[in-house]
């Protein structure tokens, strides 16, 4: 079994990027599972992981494929519950899909992505944002 953990954010683009790249992947469907990570800053209205467009996007596309897919919502740092995630289902890679910052940029709002890049001795796939 291989195990992905895909880290999506509310950008459906990049939901299906990140799900295209991995469908287009040369694998036995029936040995994959990609767990779709997204992490609530806020959720004062008790939504689930399943109501989110990108998580919806990025599941529809992966099941079109026959991967299996388990959503996973989560409340806090993004980088932190996609590491977390990893951790708990053991995963054998990392997706997650940049955004065009400056550098500047980086510094002063930080990055997802370079946080799990940094964060995991896990093979880490960085997809195209699609922008």
């Amino acid at each position: 079994m291989f195990t992905f953990v895909v880290g999506i954010d509310a950008d459906e683009g990049r939901a299906s990027a990140q799900a295209e790249t991995i469908a287009s992947m040369p694998l036995e469907t029936d040995d994959v599972t990609a767990v779709l990570v997204h992490s609530f800053s806020e959720n004062r209205e008790g939504g689930t992981v399943e109501q989110v467009k990108s998580v919806r996007v990025a599941r529809s596309r992966l099941e079109d494929a026959g991967i299996e897919v388990t959503p996973e919502g989560y409340g806090g740092d993004a980088a932190r519950a996609i590491l977390n995630v990893a951790d708990e289902y053991d995963a054998d890679q990392i997706v997650v899909a940049g955004r065009k910052r400056t550098p500047t940029g980086k510094v002063l709002f930080g990055s997802v992505t370079q946080s799990v890049i940094l964060d995991t001795e896990r093979p880490v796939l960085v997809c195209s944002g699609g922008e």
